[in-house]
């Protein structure tokens, strides 16, 4: 029996290494070459902002954009087209409610890290109203009794301390980063599961890891489905460029605010 801890994580590599099994199948069914993202060089951008932006893994962060654009097209879009279509409008926002609910946990950790008081109680607000008057984080009381949600990470929680974004770098499945936030990333993965094996909310029922399996793909499945970005999708010639200088600019301004 693995711990409890390590469950979580297990679980989630096994829905990843069946999303990547999926994307050959779909692939492979199709007969046809995939499609793949404009590729254009640097030469033919005009906006300084974009070609300055460093970018010493091109290589391997081009290949996994061409991953993730794949990896969107034959497998997370047509699950979540089929979650949007058979599920009714009033389930998904709960859902999102409830997985935003549980992301406070993070929030209110890392506006701690940053020893931000005032958020910190905001979002310890947010948290007991909708876990009790939203039932459990399916409705959200608290945004429309003035408690906006402040969301931060422990990338953000780096960032604010000084530590530098290091070099960027495209993750498979959560897509644009950088060094610093990959290593947040981690950190916040390892606060979620102690926190979760902690309350261990599953420990005594039956059949808790296919439970807790399922609750991680739809958890995936609503993060696609709130997520407006399409690979692809601009209509812009040389979109990795500026996907790759916007999210650097969106990350310094999360670090600022």
């Amino acid at each position: 029996m693995m711990p409890a801890i390590i469950r979580p994580v297990y679980l989630m590599l096994a829905v990843l290494c069946l999303a990547v099994s999926l994307t050959g199948c779909a692939t492979t069914s199709a007969n046809l070459a995939p499609e793949v993202p404009a590729m254009h060089s640097l030469s033919e951008v005009t906006d300084d902002r974009v070609v300055m932006t460093p970018d010493p893994w091109y290589g391997f962060n081009r290949g996994m954009y061409k991953f993730n654009y794949n990896l969107d097209k034959y497998v997370l879009l047509p699950v979540v087209s089929g979650y949007e279509f058979i599920t009714p409008t009033f389930v998904q926002t709960g859902v999102s409610n409830f997985f935003n609910n549980i992301g406070e946990i993070r929030n209110l950790t890392n506006n701690l890290f940053q020893l931000k008081g005032k958020d910190s109680l905001i979002t310890l607000g947010r948290f007991a109203t909708n876990s009790t008057i939203g039932i459990l984080g399916l409705f959200d009381p608290a945004t429309s009794m003035g408690m906006e949600v402040q969301i931060e990470d422990f990338g953000q929680t780096l960032g604010y301390w000084g530590t530098g974004t290091g070099n960027y770098v495209v993750l498979p499945l959560f897509g644009p980063s950088n060094v610093r936030d990959t290593g947040g990333l981690v950190v916040d993965s390892a606060i979620h599961a102690v926190g979760k094996a902690a309350i261990d909310p599953l420990g005594n029922a039956e059949n808790g890891d296919a439970i807790l399996l399922a609750v991680t793909a739809l958890n995936a499945i609503d993060k696609r489905h709130v997520e407006k970005f399409r690979y692809n999708g601009s209509d812009y010639p040389f979109e990795y460029d500026m996907v790759r200088w916007l999210a650097g600019e969106k990350r310094k301004l999360d670090v600022m605010k």
